[in-house]
């Protein structure tokens, strides 16, 4: 989501290592930055929107004193990107600062409580709720500490946290929970950042903190508690051995991979959202006449899916456009009664601006929006939107968006199926039940199968030609499993809906030709058995993704993935496509393939 750097030394200036250590950090989120020290029992700021070359450049970055400082490059989630919303947020008394990755979920109530007693805050931000909460706790009487660790009690969500105050200028508190954090030990002083590359040029010993750790650092020691309890634990220390480019992609060989691992954690983002902007979104869809999800490329695969979730829970039909196709094919069922749901990784696709553009000013239609940027231009242009708060992703082929989109999709389906009716209170609390799981068998798909993913690579990325195979909420997992294979590994390949595939597709099958099957046990399980059986008989190779009970469906295979048993079918899409995430990326490797720098392709395209 963002990324955060401290340094604390008994002297020196340690503004431009800061500046230069966020620098680093920029991939992380680059669409503001600052900086604050201590020095002489004071508290200097400089923060600003844009890069951190160009804040550089017009603030001075280097020319901050101090020996104590915390500095931020933030990805916005709450609040646009501008001086004010930028880190580090700060007190209303200018004593206390900090930087903060992560989402503070309670901080509405958090900020409605602290108005109440006269706190006043400038930005529209979730961390400015934290300087004002440690502002508050100082107020009532506790020492820095003391105020620390009752934040930490007091937060909802997850978060990683640097704290500098004027109360005690030599100490830098570093809280984390679900959030990544790591202390870094040199001689010349202490360190605290959301990945090591921040701090390799000056030392390369790292204590990993874990969730739910504090640690306090100053020049020449730190301590490290359990905030929950203030018991003090021990943290075994590493020496890392990576450069300073496999640091930035945290040990990873690719960012795709990387971002590929990521899944659990940008899951866990998505169900911290607000649920006051899920409730607005579900409200304008329930109203509207007719609904149109508008995407390209893997945005378009979620919408796909998203159109089985929104019928089958809320028995709301929608239509999933291509983007580009949109205004010339649809535009003139589009009027004042339509609401069109814009997903957009970036929110900066060229075809989704221009449709969103013709659907708001030509024909007065709700514009709605899903994105990961906030500013962009598609949550300026959106009347509602959410955010699905994944973080930046480099890698050229989208992994984590995707999968955030589906559960963005899913929460959305979830609210509009009570709204409407449409689900009892026992379904309903099953689902949820099962949602908050997410993250968890997320992390569980993607240990279980990366070895697997690998040996599959090995075995058949030299396959000519591929087919991927899905009915129902997976022909998307088919369709996105195909994108991958095809953008990153150049593999021609082919996905149909199953039961369209004797329809012509079928007529390529022959001895060793590989066909991919999404087939989780849901009401589609015997009807993709047949298809299986179709398949097997002309001699394909039946590579299988399934549940691990399912012994028959095994035994039709020459290839099983088995996946957990106790997944929800409309929650299958988002892990059922990991597997194919990891075969993808490992048959680019084997065929000797930068999987992050596919070839004619860009991130975000921004022409028509």
């Amino acid at each position: 989501m963002c990324r955060i750097f401290a340094i604390v030394r008994h002297h020196g200036e340690v503004a431009p290592d800061i500046r230069a250590g966020l620098k680093r950090l920029e991939y992380g989120g680059y669409d503001s930055a600052g900086i604050a020290t201590t020095h002489q029992g004071h508290l200097f700021i400089k923060k600003d929107a844009g890069r951190i070359d160009d804040i550089s450049a017009r603030l001075d970055l280097d020319s901050m004193p101090g020996s104590v400082g915390i500095g931020h490059t933030r990805w916005a989630t709450h609040g646009g990107p501008s001086r004010s919303n930028a880190r580090p947020q700060t007190d209303c008394k200018q004593q206390i600062a900090l930087v903060h990755n992560g989402i503070i979920e309670n901080f509405l109530t958090l900020k409605k409580e602290l108005q109440d007693k006269g706190h006043e805050f400038v930005s529209k931000t979730d961390t400015e709720v934290v300087a004002h909460l440690a502002e508050q706790y100082v107020k009532d009487g506790m020492a820095f500490r003391e105020a620390c660790l009752k934040v930490a009690r007091t937060l909802q969500g997850s978060f990683a946290l640097a704290i500098l105050s004027t109360h005690e200028p030599n100490t830098v508190a570093c809280i984390r929970k679900d959030s990544p954090l790591l202390i870094g030990t040199g001689k010349d002083g202490n360190y605290c950042a959301s990945d090591v590359v921040a701090f390799l040029d000056h030392t390369r010993r790292a204590i990993p903190l874990e969730s739910g750790d504090m640690a306090l650092i100053a020049p020449d020691r730190y301590e490290t508690v359990r905030f929950a309890d203030g018991k003090q634990v021990e943290r075994k220390e590493f020496t890392i051995s990576w450069t300073t480019e496999l640091a930035q992609k945290e040990g990873y060989p690719h960012f795709m991979l990387k971002e590929i691992f990521e899944q659990p954690r940008s899951l866990r983002y998505v169900l911290g959202q607000q649920n006051l902007y899920l409730d607005l979104l579900s409200e304008l869809l329930d109203r509207a006449r007719n609904v149109f999800l508008v995407a390209a490329g893997t945005s378009y695969h979620s919408c796909l899916a998203a159109t089985y979730l929104y019928s089958k829970l809320a028995a709301l039909p929608t239509t999933p456009v291509v983007a580009s196709e949109f205004v010339s094919e649809y535009g003139g069922a589009v009027n004042v009664d339509t609401a069109i749901l814009f997903v957009s990784q970036s929110g900066e696709t060229a075809d989704v601006l221009q449709a969103a553009e013709y659907g708001r000013l030509q024909r007065a239609a709700t514009v709605l929006g899903v994105c990961n940027v906030l500013g962009s231009t598609l949550t300026r242009v959106a009347r509602a939107y959410v955010l699905q708060q994944s973080g930046p992703e480099i890698g050229v082929a989208a992994t984590k968006t995707y999968t955030a989109q589906l559960l963005v999709h899913t929460l959305l389906a979830m609210r509009l199926a009570r709204k409407r009716g449409k689900i009892s209170q026992v379904e309903a609390d099953e689902l949820d039940d099962a949602v908050k799981t997410v993250p968890s068998v997320a992390q569980k798909v993607l240990d279980n199968h990366r070895e697997t993913a690998m040996a599959l690579a090995k075995k058949y990325a030299g396959r000519p030609c591929f087919y991927f195979l899905g009915k129902g909420v997976n022909t998307a997992t088919a369709l996105e499993g195909r994108l991958k294979l095809l953008e990153i590994a150049y593999v021609p390949s082919i996905a149909y809906p199953a039961g369209e595939s004797k329809h012509g597709p079928i007529s390529l099958v022959e001895k060793g030709f590989p066909v991919v099957f999404t087939a989780p046990r849901d009401e589609t399980r015997q009807t993709i058995m047949g298809n299986i059986m179709e398949m097997k008989a002309r001699g394909a190779t039946v590579i299988t993704i399934g549940q691990s009970d399912d012994s028959e469906l095994a035994e039709q295979s020459d290839e099983y993935l088995a996946m957990p048993d106790d997944i929800p079918a409309i929650l299958t899409p988002i892990f059922y496509v990991m597997p194919l995430q990891l075969f993808a990326y490992y048959a680019a490797v084997q065929k000797g393939l930068d999987p992050d720098r596919p070839r004619n392709l860009a991130k975000s395209v921004t022409v028509v």
